[in-house]
């Protein structure tokens, strides 16, 4: 399993490889400790795998390697590309098994293989060559894997929606990463559950938001009327109802709540 593992996890970082290689001096004779990777694989075979695992998850070395204190006067690195006499690598313990980091990634790299070659080796008609997982399909470039509702429901949770808009902003800056889902669909998610929570202030709130994203998204319309509605706002209802037929006078959906409503569309 683990030489399977090893050319997988290879193959999902070999863009990886082409950074700048690091002189042999500067790193680990022979690696240690290896408990997931075969035992004879090569120290800069270990390098650039863990290179690849390290930008998956937008951390440095440190997030998993113990880094002894370095001597006075001596630069810290805290990881490849750092400066220090001794090349970027001198001051780690990589066998040290300390950090805890460490031990979950081992879990996450034996998860990953048993992913590639159990379950979706499993899938009729695999595409060829096969669709496989590596760190970046969960990580993109987050230590912890997450999404955009978790962070607006946590977010509220702790400090409030007027902060989770806030922070949704300040991450929308940053789209080009690829670590977040902005569609719409993620914020009206969230919204509906707090719509069934009786949150209906903090519903609209994020609607709201959303539809400056989206402004010509039928579906923000709808979802703020029933939250309007909900609410007990009979006439911001159905303001948002009349609002989806001024986009789409054919909207069935709407036409048939305002019906319900007895109002004409």
């Amino acid at each position: 399993m683990a030489r399977r593992l090893t050319v997988r996890i290879v193959a999902g970082v070999l863009a990886i490889s082409a950074l700048p290689t690091l002189a042999a001096a500067q790193l680990p004779a022979k690696p240690e400790n290896l408990q997931v990777l075969p035992k004879d694989t090569p120290t800069d075979s270990v390098v650039t795998i863990m290179r690849g695992v390290a930008l998956s998850l937008g951390v440095r070395c440190t997030f998993c390697h113990v880094e002894r204190e370095a001597a006075p006067g001596a630069a810290s690195p805290g990881g490849p590309g750092g400066g220090g006499g001794g090349g970027p690598f001198q001051n780690f313990d990589f066998k040290n098994d300390e950090k805890d980091h460490k031990k979950i990634a081992r879990i996450m790299m034996r998860m990953t293989d048993s992913i590639n070659t159990r379950f979706l080796a499993s899938i009729p008609n695999r595409d060829n060559p096969p669709t496989s997982v590596t760190c970046m399909t969960c990580h993109r470039g987050l230590s912890k894997p997450g999404n955009i509702e978790t962070v607006l429901t946590s977010t509220t949770t702790r400090s409030g929606v007027d902060s989770a808009i806030a922070r949704y902003r300040l991450l929308r800056n940053d789209m080009a990463s690829g670590k977040y889902n902005f569609s719409e669909q993620p914020v009206t998610d969230v919204a509906q559950r707090m719509i069934v929570q009786q949150k209906y202030d903090d519903a609209i709130k994020l609607l709201q938001m959303n539809q400056e994203f989206y402004p010509n998204s039928v579906n923000i319309d709808y979802q703020l009327a029933e939250a309007y509605l909900a609410k007990g706002d009979r006439d911001q209802g159905i303001t948002r109802l009349r609002a989806i037929l001024t986009k789409n006078p054919n909207d069935r959906r709407a036409r048939a709540r305002l019906q319900q409503l007895g109002v004409q569309p």
